[in-house]
């Protein structure tokens, strides 16, 4: 830090694209802090070290970060951002560095408004200061190879998609767009991956103008078949390091059409800084040869549009191929999990094995490999027995889980990729005998996800109008949970996606619109004694209704999920007579689905978990 000339510098999560999930050469946070959360920021100043997470992730960070670290609970009253609190613990012209390729446009700017306030300056750091310690055991890039994403899963080719976007940049008055987010590039151009764990994507970007299209990354990744599927799709392939140069010439290119309103296309939301500093910089070349005074570059420049990608929602709306894939994908893994659990039980209950949450875990990964189609897990499993429930994103580790017996609760949320779609599903389940207490909060949190599953809503609705939906009969007694209710979900794809959420953060306005998939999970959680969720993903869908009050369509959704709920922790006082019929509706739809698809002895199980419920 002192050889760069900083006094703070800035660790994020994200990699140079934003990503949620993140190959392991690129977890400079976790390797500097300890903390393996998939979301935090970790700032290090000359005296101290601080970690800002999130409600999902406060009991896991004070697991695992050291004395020398302070844990911040970003979102709980009182608690500034990393950006105050910089500037609060920093001196007037002091330097805060940072990676130009872990920040975005938008994040730099936030983050030099707050620190301007007390004259301390953004300083972008060209080499990231934890690769030059991280020498010792530091995992090499990843190499998979590409491979294509079959037309029969994608549904439009990738000339059909091309032709939309460009139809976007038209209308934008755009003539080229900077892809950064990996998913985004593999969508556009029906390619999958495996650069990242639990996503099939691979690091890449993707340049798009009028007349043509270039793919940038490793080119050894690119097979053959790959190769030719590009090639008849007329992109081009560079390698990956060479985005900045191009970017440079394509700044050029562009302000010598900016008469013609001629402008790049960047998302300020996903763009790091090192892409948005080159075009600056092509920009100031092309002033400093035009001898044109008065310009900057790309914050005044005429050839910059900032706008959120136009890949972002067309991704979301799942057209006819790719809802039929998720759909036999999600009934694939309803099997998997149904034999799953009936083994569980006999394990458990039956048997009295002394299962460990990594075992179970490892258990559900053999018997969801049996099912065609399947390529990894979507997502870390969370495998929580009892306290461990409450930590909302638990991983268990060999040496530190614990034991998943007839005493405790287990929370279990897993997910699967496919060749055709991307699974995620939370059970909740006790094989003991659950408290008063905890069938009251498991009760509770049901009747949310029922609200959620029967919601009608007119179109134009974004998600965070739902919300309420989820918590309201947990807030009827004080109980609440820290995390969103709702995340979409792609089509073999990831497990996390946007822009659609349901969430009680009200600044996403994005609507909830036909062929979006998001997941309904609200939760309950007692720290240090156990967990509560219960997930479904659905399917957001148009809804016949007697009226349609201004003119519009009126939405909700169908559920994609078929995997029994376990009503031995159900309070049925206080279920309502629609809550009892939703339950025995989804239980007889799980029935008709899936009890062909498994063994004789899963069919068992299924059948007893699947009878109806009533009042004594």
């Amino acid at each position: 830090m002192s050889e760069s000339g900083v006094q703070a510098y800035i660790v994020p999560s994200e990699d140079a694209h934003q990503s949620e999930f993140i190959a392991e050469c690129f977890t400079r946070r976790a390797y500097i802090s300890g903390f393996t959360g998939s979301a935090g920021t970790a700032v290090i100043t000359l005296e101290k070290a601080a970690l800002w997470t999130d409600g999902r992730y406060y009991l896991q960070a004070e697991n695992q970060l050291g004395p020398e670290w302070t844990l911040m609970r970003g979102g709980s009253v009182g608690v500034p951002s990393y950006s105050e609190w910089l500037r609060d613990n920093l001196s007037a012209g002091s330097a805060v560095g940072i990676d130009p390729f872990l920040v975005t446009h938008e994040g730099a700017e936030e983050l030099r408004r707050t620190l301007s306030a007390k004259e301390i300056q953004l300083t972008f750091v060209d080499r990231n200061l934890i690769d030059k310690i991280w020498l010792d055991g530091r995992p090499c890039p990843p190499k998979s190879p590409l491979r294509v994403h079959d037309l029969i899963y994608a549904g439009v080719d990738v000339a059909g998609k091309l032709s939309d976007a460009r139809k976007k940049l038209s209308a934008a008055g755009a003539t080229g767009i900077v892809i950064t987010m990996l998913d985004e590039v593999a969508w556009l151009f029906n390619l999958r991956g495996g650069d990242v764990p639990h996503s099939p994507v691979a690091y890449a970007y993707a340049l798009v103008d009028m007349d043509k299209a270039t793919l940038f990354t490793d080119l050894s990744k690119v097979t053959p078949d790959v190769e030719m599927h590009l090639e008849n799709s007329s992109v081009t392939v560079k390698e990956y390091s060479a985005l900045l140069s191009t970017i440079q010439r394509c700044a050029i290119i562009l302000m010598l059409g900016t008469e013609s309103g001629s402008k790049l296309w960047l998302d300020p939301t996903k763009t790091n800084m090192a892409i948005v500093n080159a075009f600056s910089e092509g920009c100031t070349s092309f002033y400093a040869k035009a001898d044109v005074d008065g310009k900057n570059g790309i914050s005044d420049g005429p050839a910059a549009l900032h706008r959120p990608s136009p890949l972002s929602v067309p991704k979301a709306i799942k057209n006819a191929a790719e809802m039929s894939g998720m759909k036999q994908a999600h009934l694939r893994d309803a099997a998997a999990l149904v034999e799953f659990w009936a083994w569980l039980e006999v394990q458990i209950v039956t048997e009295k094995a002394k299962l460990t949450e990594v075992e179970v875990g490892d258990e559900l990964f053999r018997f969801r490999s049996k099912q065609e189609g399947f390529l990894e897990t979507s997502f870390d499993t969370i495998c929580g027995s009892g306290a461990n429930g409450a930590i909302v994103h638990y991983r268990a580790e060999s040496d530190t889980c614990a034991l998943v017996d007839d005493e405790h609760m287990l929370l279990l949320d897993s997910g699967a990729q496919y060749t055709d779609g991307t699974t995620d599903i939370t059970r909740t389940v006790h094989f003991g005998v659950p408290t008063d207490y905890q069938k009251e909060c498991f009760t509770r949190v049901l009747q949310g996800h029922i609200s959620i599953d029967q919601a009608v809503f007119p179109e134009n609705t974004p998600g965070f109008v739902l919300d309420v939906l989820a918590r309201s009969s947990l807030w009827r007694i004080g109980l609440d949970y820290r995390h969103g209710t709702g995340h979409g979900v792609g089509a073999a794809l990831n497990v996390h996606e946007g822009p659609q959420s349901i969430s009680f953060r009200f600044g996403n306005m994005t609507a909830l619109q036909p062929g979006m998939i998001i997941s309904n999970e609200p939760g309950y959680y007692e720290d240090h004694k156990f967990g509560i969720r219960i997930e479904n993903l659905l399917h957001v869908c148009e809804v016949e209704t007697p009226n349609r009050f201004g003119g519009v369509s009126y939405l909700g959704f169908e559920c994609l999920s078929f995997v029994p709920i376990q009503t031995k922790l159900m309070a049925l006082h206080l279920l309502s007579d629609e809550d009892i019929s939703w339950v025995n509706k989804y239980h007889a739809a799980v029935w008709d689905k899936v009890s062909p698809l498994v063994n004789e002895s899963a069919r068992e199980w299924l059948k007893r978990n699947t009878l109806p419920i009533k009042r004594a």
